[in-house]
């Protein structure tokens, strides 16, 4: 899977607006809002057009009778015409960018959706700010010329070439000159445009560089008031706001600069066709009132012509910013559910068996990280791995949970391959507590009820009972409504983990995977979460990636694991004796034995 490009300086732009098709299966579920918007679009421009037509029954008859009551008459009705246009024109507004809305909040959902399901190998290759910049930055693109530049567009659309037909209609030699005069009007438009565009974009990136630097920093403020770098990470900030501040300026300069010659050139051409039909007035050619309709279709092509100018680089930066979209949609897991899977047998009995299991990381393919693992686990047995870091203990776990499947052998859980199953399936039966806690920005009952979403109150309350977890929750300001933080921040470690714990006992699996939540902790919260433990474990299949000897000691086998094989399997006092590498490992890891197994 190619890696997606993160810089937005080398985002390219759709190459044509035809990317924006891909668009069209959003729309489906919205045809009649859709009808309905464009339906209202061609009111409302169709009464803008009339517009000058009004105005010209205003001057040639209203005015030129010098009747008061048909003055009014007139005025009455332009009032009317115009009450109307407005009135269309808003509702115009409003369903389109209902429609655009609609339709961005529907990609958004959808591509997250797709995304959460990608599998580790999806992550393993992509980088997640992409996937957010995509989620973020790319559907605010596409809804920009899906809403209200979307209205535009299309107003434009129909107002331009009914402009030049009415122009053409009212005096066809005007008419010329206006065709003339509008390509000197565009011509520095897009010129200075295209460089307005590189600004925006540039002002952009700083923006997301001050985004990021405060993201960063706020995140670990900790670590930065720990290293008393408040200074130093504050002078830095300061210099990125002044970039952006720079950019932003030298944007607004140039912009400026476009206003001014796009202003002389529309205002100059109009004074210019204005004092050619004031001519062609006294040579009594065209009336007055022809004369101000006339104006007013040259303003009407003008600004229309002057926004689609403006809205072609929007329609293919949204252009590209689909494609983008499109592409994570389009993108497929390795690790999915096969065409007709094989279902796990119910209750589940946690039954495993590696088979000759070798692996690879995709990211490392030279550099095997499982190779030949033959294991067979009984329902219910305690089962430790140990091994020095790298040795493959964690992969074991990545492949149980189906996040990778192996390239070489086959792991069976209840008498099932697992790469023949649904890895939802797979992983329903399984619960993990990992030694670096994951706690979300939810109340502790959230938090909790994330391992059986359908689980009820009390439920939750009883897991968290057994988890060692109640008091300190009701302690909570609200309890179990109380909002723990991001990423648990309100909490203690300990406190987070037995959190964790319960979030397992909910779920009730067959199968637990520990990663040994307790070896960073002090004595009274390791002797409440190993409290703890114990009760998640009973009648549960379990393996552990142990770090202490107590944990060792309690297991029913001992799985030595190095350079991504089994060197060895038994009990603490048979490896001790027989296998040289874990008796060194037992010596440097499983510090202060006596005193652990004492206590």
């Amino acid at each position: 899977m190619a890696e997606f490009e993160t810089d937005p300086k080398n985002r390219p732009k759709g190459k044509t607006p035809r990317s924006l098709a891909a668009l069209l299966p959003f729309l489906k579920p919205y045809k009649r809002m859709l009808v309905l918007s464009v339906a209202v679009l061609f009111t409302a421009s169709g009464l803008m057009l009339s517009l000058p037509v009004a105005a010209r029954f205003v001057i040639d008859h209203g005015l030129a009778s010098k009747q008061g009551g048909t003055v009014n008459l007139y005025f009455a009705s332009f009032a009317a015409l115009i009450v109307l246009f407005c009135a269309m024109a808003a509702l115009r507004l409003y369903l389109v960018s209902w429609v655009g809305e609609r339709v961005v909040a529907d990609v958004r959902d959808a591509v997250y959706r797709h995304v959460i399901r990608m599998d580790a190998i999806f992550f393993e290759e992509t980088r997640t700010g992409e996937v957010l910049s995509r989620l973020t930055a790319d559907t605010t693109l596409v809804q920009s010329i899906t809403g209200t530049s979307l209205s535009m567009v299309l107003r434009s659309m129909i107002q331009l070439p009914g402009a030049l037909v009415m122009l053409a209609i009212t005096n066809l030699r005007l008419m010329g000159l206006i065709v003339i005069l509008i390509p000197a009007v565009l011509l520095p438009v897009i010129t200075i445009g295209r460089k307005v565009r590189r600004l925006s974009r540039a002002s952009q990136d700083r923006i997301a560089d001050t985004s990021a630097m405060a993201s960063e920093s706020l995140d670990a403020v900790q670590i930065v008031q720990a290293f008393t770098a408040e200074t130093a990470v504050a002078d830095r900030f300061r210099d990125i706001v002044e970039q952006s501040y720079d950019t932003a300026i030298e944007r607004t300069r140039v912009r400026s600069i476009m206003s001014f010659i796009t202003f002389c050139c529309v205002f100059g051409g109009i004074t210019f066709v204005v004092w050619m039909g004031a001519r062609s007035v006294l040579a009594g050619d065209i009336t007055y009132g022809q004369l101000g309709q006339f104006v007013l279709y040259a303003l009407f092509a003008a600004t229309s012509a002057g926004t689609l100018t403006e809205m072609w680089g929007e329609v293919q930066r949204a252009s590209g910013a689909t494609e983008r979209l499109i592409e994570l949609l389009n993108a497929q897991p390795h690790v999915r559910a096969p065409a007709n899977p094989q279902v796990l047998p119910r209750p589940g009995r946690g039954e495993i068996r590696f088979e000759d299991v070798g692996f690879n990381y995709p990211s490392r393919p030279e550099r095997r990280a499982l190779s030949g693992i033959n294991l067979d686990i009984r329902p219910g047995e305690r089962i430790a791995f140990v091994g020095p870091s790298g040795a493959g203990k964690s992969t074991t776990f990545q492949l149980l949970l189906r996040f990778y499947d192996p390239q070489q052998g086959r792991i069976l859980i209840d008498g099932v391959d697992i790469a023949q199953a649904d890895p939802r399936d797979v992983r329903e039966r399984i619960a993990v507590v990992p030694q670096e806690t994951v706690i979300f920005g939810d109340t502790a009952l959230g938090n909790i009820r994330f391992g059986r979403p359908g689980a009820t109150d009390e439920e939750i309350r009883e897991a968290a009972r057994l988890a060692v977890a109640d008091e300190f929750i009701r302690d909570l300001p609200q309890g179990y409504d109380t909002y723990v933080g991001e990423r648990g921040t309100r909490l203690s470690g300990g406190q987070r983990q037995r959190m964790a714990i319960a979030r397992a006992i909910l779920k009730n699996p067959s199968i637990l995977l520990l990663d040994e939540a307790t070896s960073s902790l002090d004595a009274e919260n390791e002797r409440l979460l190993q409290k703890a433990l114990d009760r998640l474990m009973q009648g549960r299949t379990t393996i552990i990636i142990a770090h202490r000897l107590a944990t060792v000691l309690k297991a029913d086998r001992i799985v030595v694991i190095n350079q991504g094989r089994i060197v060895d399997i038994g009990t603490h006092d048979e490896l001790v004796q027989r296998d040289p590498l874990y008796a060194r490992l037992a010596e440097l890891q499983f510090v202060d034995a006596s005193v652990e197994v004492e206590a």
